[in-house]
């Protein structure tokens, strides 16, 4: 049977042997279909000695000890692909740290883009995870043996496989480069819900003082909206009918009703008034209310698609050669700022990134390298420049 933990003194006894261990694998199972709010409907949890499944969801449960147990600095925390548990966790007021995202990991270690879990898994300890309980409800009970034992063995066998991922990285000298990306995982403003940052989800599409103030204001009585009838934002309002609202700025029901994004009928709903409210809001004063965008990007040189294609190959290529994800050392945006200026303020042009790609990023648009597909292969050659005449 699996070791299931549904008292508050179970879980403290099981979070103070757990204090003494160098690290706890965890993972969480949740629904959130049909709300705002994730539910959060199991923990599970295992150190190199033990392991449990906790039920947030049983009668009287405190998760207390266990949160407390989330921010204690003396005891790593491991996750795979650490995003979502981690939202939830920050809605509980309990931000995981210090924390190890074996995702991020295997990105440096040579397993590929965002591997999956069971992939990593299957590559790392050659077992094939049991998927049959993957689309189980997790918030109806009881649960079967079964059920726990597979929402378990996510915890089990990244208990195992954690130790060797992180020694793989430091005998390649690359543990330092991925602990800045772990870092920033528990940055709380990327868990905002605050409903006036809320815009900041959208892509704004015009620059005007009015459309960015309905922008926002819209944004955020649907985020508020969300928020107090915990449904998914989405099923208050689309993100393309808060475009069309920002842009048309209809300020009266039959306004919204000639709306194309809007669903026929909004204006009449319960939805209806708060909607034109907080368009009014917007119009009320938008040069004071409109949000601050980013300073723009210069407009990139003439030639620079052709500089960004080159850049894309260069690095795939040292992505290959180095075996590290390419995701991992430079996105789209890193290479069009790079295209741009060579002194761009992106991350590929700084420490390890600089090493890995940016230098010969640089080097490539001065031409004193170049790529040379050889066999199918592309290789990356030095350009030999002869005297000048």
């Amino acid at each position: 049977m699996t070791r299931t933990i549904t008292t508050t003194d179970e879980l403290a006894a099981f979070c103070r042997s757990l204090e003494t261990a160098p690290f706890v694998a965890v993972d969480t199972e949740f629904m959130r279909e049909t709300t705002y709010w994730p539910i959060l409907c199991l923990i599970q949890a295992a150190s190199p000695l033990e392991a449990a499944v906790i039920d947030p969801l049983a009668p009287g449960l405190d998760l207390s000890p266990f949160l407390e147990l989330l921010t204690n600095p003396n005891v790593e925390k491991v996750f795979h692909a650490a995003r979502q548990d981690i939202e939830i966790f920050n809605n509980l007021k309990a931000m995981p740290t210090p924390l190890f995202d074996t995702q991020v990991a295997a990105m440096a270690a040579g397993y590929g883009e965002q591997v999956a879990y069971d992939s990593l898994v299957r590559s790392m300890l050659k077992i094939d995870l049991d998927k049959s309980s993957r689309f189980t409800d997790w918030a109806r009970r009881p649960l079967a043996d079964s059920q726990l034992s597979y929402a378990l063995a996510d915890v089990t066998h990244l208990a195992t496989l954690y130790p060797m991922l992180r020694d793989k990285l430091e005998s390649a000298g690359r543990l330092s480069w991925v602990k800045g990306d772990m870092a920033s995982l528990v940055d709380p403003a990327l868990y905002d819900s605050d409903p006036e940052n809320a815009w900041k989800r959208l892509k704004p599409k015009r620059t005007s003082d009015k459309y960015l103030s309905v922008l926002k204001s819209v944004a955020a009585w649907r985020e508020r909206t969300a928020q107090e009838r915990d449904q998914p934002r989405g099923r208050i309002l689309k993100d393309d009918a808060i475009e069309e609202l920002a842009t048309q700025a209809p300020t009266d029901a039959d306004g919204l009703n000639r709306l194309r994004s809007v669903p026929k009928g909004f204006a009449g709903s319960k939805f209806g008034a708060g909607l034109l409210e907080a368009i009014h809001s917007g119009l009320k004063n938008p040069e004071k209310t409109a949000p601050v965008l980013d300073a723009r990007k210069p407009p990139p040189p003439q030639g620079a698609g052709a500089t960004v294609e080159l850049l894309k190959v260069l690095l795939k290529a040292r992505a290959e050669d180095s075996g590290v994800a390419s995701k991992l050392i430079a996105t789209v945006s890193d290479l069009e700022a790079i295209a741009a200026d060579d002194d761009a303020d992106t991350p590929a042009l700084k420490g390890w990134r600089f090493e890995a790609f940016g230098e010969d990023a640089l080097r490539l648009k001065r031409g004193e390298l170049a790529l040379v597909l050889d066999d199918n292969r592309v290789r990356v050659v030095e350009v030999r420049r002869g005297p000048r005449a």
